[in-house]
C-alpha cells in the first residue's frame, strides 16, 4: 500500500467553500475506489452533517486531539462509517470551540493530532481534514500533521490580500513546525462568469499564483448549497449539477497532479 496523504482544507475566511470541498472531493475519490478519512475539525459539524453523520457520537475529532493527551499517546479514536462506500469519517464535536483554553498549558500541543493520526492513518489512500476558519490551535494541529494544503478561494474583491495572510502562516509553519508541508492547489469557488468582479479576481489570482492554481473551477450553483440539507454531498444529491461535475473534474485532476 502506497503512503497515505494528508491534506488540509483550509482557509481562514469563512464561506469560501472548504467544507464543500472536502466533502465533495472526499466523496469524489471514494467513488472512484480510493479509501478516504474525512476529519471534521469544525466546531460547526458542517461537514459531519453533510454525511449525515452524529455529532453526538463518543468518536470524535476532539477525542482525537484531547484524548491522546488525557489517556496516552496510543489513544485514538475509531472512524465511523458513512453511507457512502470506502469514506469514513471522525466527525465534530461542539467542545472543540474552547480546545485553545483546554490545551494551553500542554507541552508540544501542535504535534497532538500529528502523533494521534500515526496509529490510524495507514488505514486509508488519503485523510482530509476539514479546517476552521481561523488560524487557531486546531488549524495550527491541522497543518503540523498534513503533507499539504488545499485552499478553497471564493471569486471575491478580499480574495488576494486572504491568501497572503494564509501563505505567511504557511511559510512560518514550514520553517518552525513542518518543513515538508505544501500547498497541493488553491481552487477558484463560487464563480459566476456573468459577474466581472469574478472574472477580474480570476485573472489576479492567476496572475499572482498562477503555479499554484486548479485548473477546474467551481461554479455558483443552487444544489451545491442544497445538498447538505438533505445530509448528502452534491455527487450523491445530484450527480449531474454543475457543482456536481466541476468537483468530479476536481478529483480527476488531483489525481493526475
Amino acid at each position: 500500500m502506497s503512503e497515505v496523504k494528508i491534506l488540509s482544507v483550509t482557509n481562514q475566511k469563512g464561506g469560501v467553500g472548504k467544507t464543500t470541498t472536502c466533502v465533495n472531493l472526499s466523496t469524489a475519490l471514494a467513488a472512484l475506489g480510493k479509501k478516504v478519512l474525512l476529519i471534521d475539525m469544525d466546531a460547526q459539524g458542517n461537514a459531519t452533517t453533510a454525511l449525515s453523520v452524529d455529532k453526538d457520537s463518543d468518536n470524535n475529532s476532539y477525542d482525537l486531539l484531547v484524548g491522546s493527551v488525557k489517556h496516552s499517546e496510543e489513544f485514538a479514536p475509531n472512524h465511523i462509517e458513512t453511507f457512502i462506500p470506502n469514506l469514513y469519517c471522525i466527525p465534530s464535536s461542539k467542545n472543540l470551540s474552547a480546545l485553545d483554553i483546554e490545551l494551553a498549558n500542554t507541552e508540544n500541543r501542535e504535534y497532538i493530532l500529528k502523533h494521534s493520526l500515526e496509529n490510524i492513518k495507514d488505514n486509508y489512500d488519503y485523510i482530509f481534514i476539514d479546517c476552521p476558519p481561523a488560524l487557531n490551535m486546531i488549524t495550527l494541529n491541522a497543518f503540523v500533521a498534513s503533507n499539504s494544503l488545499i485552499i478553497p478561494v471564493q471569486c471575491e474583491f478580499y480574495s488576494l490580500e486572504g491568501i497572503a495572510q494564509l501563505l505567511e502562516t504557511i511559510h512560518a509553519v514550514q520553517s518552525q513546525l513542518n518543513k515538508d508541508l505544501k500547498i497541493e492547489g488553491i481552487l477558484m469557488t463560487m464563480f459566476d462568469k456573468r459577474n466581472i468582479l469574478a472574472n477580474n479576481v480570476l485573472k489576479d489570482v492567476k496572475e499572482h499564483f498562477g503555479d499554484y492554481l486548479y485548473d477546474t473551477i467551481i461554479p455558483r450553483n443552487v444544489r451545491l448549497s442544497e445538498a447538505p440539507s438533505f445530509g448528502k454531498p452534491v455527487i450523491m444529491y445530484d450527480i449531474n449539477c454543475s457543482g456536481s461535475q466541476a468537483y468530479l473534474q476536481l478529483a480527476k485532476e488531483f489525481l493526475e497532479r
